[in-house]
């Protein structure tokens, strides 16, 4: 435990005393604890939200539907992860990260047992906002605590290995739903995924409240308490004394870094939605705004429909069709690892450009090779996701950056609140393309025209955040 001294505290605030003792602290057991436990939660939040795809030809079949009722279904839940991401980033940094998730994980969980009994189509949509404002709630909140309690030097890597949990919930939901839906029908998937809702209670008696939070709100004794316990069980975890507080920020460690700029008054009293687009942070706000649109419409837009057009535009079983929508799932998954292996060392605007960039070439090529064959789907569709998928998990680790604590999970609920305009577009347009003619070819054109915009946005205006302190980069 080291606090600063008398002639120190003059000179330190409270949120920079919080976050230098955050910056010594070495990774460990309680790191990966916390990282765990939140991690298992985020897992079956993605595991719950991508089945709508993998139960939609089973409903389809069921409940007769049409076009519009498909598209009712895929994008229902999106709408409700729009309106409950905006409404998660107030609560959270009005009353705390940790409530606002263990809240969140538990009405997704109620809401998934109620889907089990649903006979007609109407419960079911009102079921699936429901449990969309839950999901929607919890994602971003959680990827603001995480970057909260991680220092700067290798943030990345720490972030994103905890971000992986996402797309592993969404492939291992992938191959669950493959197996069980033809197996058992779409009701016992959903009560499956219902369970994990009871971690609810583990989150809030094992994860403490973010000490930066804490600060940020003037409860100061809070804060220190919270953070002398931490730095106790990370001392207890490595078996060594912590290293000493430096309570002035050095110089950026990544050669070429931006020096940081003082906050304008505007800029330190700017709150709600108004302080996302004051100084600094409206063009930031601008850009990550149209990175998470492009890459979550690209990526809905592919593998939302990619079932339904193995089955109905290839004449495939749903088995097999399932299947081949499962290989570009965990073609996916490749690519976050790859970026979490890589985003410290390339940095956060070369990670967008690139692989947002290289799926982008790849989906015009499966367009102008005609998209002739489910195989040819297969493959192109596989290797445009490590692309894509990739680029989305950076999000994830690079929005939090962005802003303050006091808006920073507010900055985040934005940021998937707009995701979720991509998510909803994107099936929502790639059905509209695809009923016109059941030209395939020409939606992906559609959508790495669409991938290609993000990369270059992010490639000319994107700044780069690695290896600098939260603090640093928003004051």
């Amino acid at each position: 435990m080291t606090r600063p001294t008398a002639a120190t505290r003059e000179a330190v605030t409270a949120r920079d005393a919080i976050a230098a003792r955050f910056e010594r602290l070495p990774a460990s057991r309680w790191h990966v604890t916390v990282r765990l436990v939140v991690g298992v939660v985020t897992f079956f939040e993605a595991f719950d939200q991508l089945l709508i795809a993998y139960a939609l030809p089973e409903l389809r079949q069921e409940w007769h539907l049409t076009d519009g009722d498909a598209t009712s279904v895929l994008t229902v839940g999106s709408v409700g992860m729009l309106i409950g991401a905006l409404l998660s980033g107030r609560l959270a940094d009005r009353f705390g990260r940790v409530r606002v998730i263990a809240y969140c994980v538990a009405a997704s969980g109620l809401a998934g047992l109620a889907l089990v009994a649903c006979t007609s189509l109407t419960p079911f949509l009102a079921l699936r906002f429901v449990q969309g404002l839950a999901i929607g709630g919890e994602v971003p909140v959680a990827a603001a605590f995480i970057s909260e309690i991680t220092r700067s030097f290798k943030r990345g890597r720490f972030v994103l290995l905890y971000e992986l949990v996402f797309p592993a919930g969404l492939t291992v939901g992938a191959l669950v739903a493959a197996w069980l839906v033809p197996a058992a029908g779409w009701r016992v998937m959903f009560a499956v995924a219902a369970v994990p809702g009871l971690l609810a209670f583990l989150v809030q008696r094992t994860v403490p409240e973010s000490p930066r939070w804490l600060a940020d709100r003037g409860r100061t004794a809070e804060a220190e308490a919270v953070m002398d316990e931490i730095e106790a069980k990370v001392s207890a975890a490595t078996g060594e004394p912590l290293p000493p507080v430096r309570y002035s920020p050095g110089p950026s460690a990544r050669p070429g870094s931006p020096p940081a700029k003082a906050a304008t008054d505007a800029e330190r009293t700017a709150t709600g939605l108004r302080s996302l687009f004051t100084g600094r942070y409206r063009r930031r706000t601008l850009v990550v705004g149209a990175i998470w649109f492009t890459g979550y419409f690209v990526n809905y837009g592919v593998t939302s429909w990619l079932p339904s057009i193995y089955k109905d535009g290839y004449g495939l079983t749903l088995s097999d069709a399932l299947l081949y929508s499962t290989v570009t799932s965990v073609a996916g998954l490749l690519g976050c690892l790859l970026v979490a292996l890589t985003v410290d060392v390339l940095g956060r605007r070369k990670i967008f450009a690139i692989f947002l960039g290289g799926s982008a070439a790849l989906l015009l090529t499966l367009a102008a090779l005609g998209a002739d064959t489910p195989a040819q789907v297969l493959i192109w569709t596989s290797l445009s996701a490590v692309g894509f998928f990739g680029s989305n998990i950076c999000l994830y680790l690079y929005t939090p950056e962005l802003y303050p604590t006091r808006m920073r999970a507010l900055g985040c609920s934005v940021g998937g609140a707009v995701n979720r305009l991509g998510v909803i577009l994107g099936p929502i347009l790639v059905g509209a393309v695809y009923a016109a003619g059941n030209n395939v070819a020409t939606v992906f054109v559609m959508l790495g025209a669409v991938a290609l915009a993000g990369a270059v946005v992010a490639g000319a205006l994107a700044e780069e955040t690695a290896d600098r302190p939260l603090e640093e980069i928003s004051p």
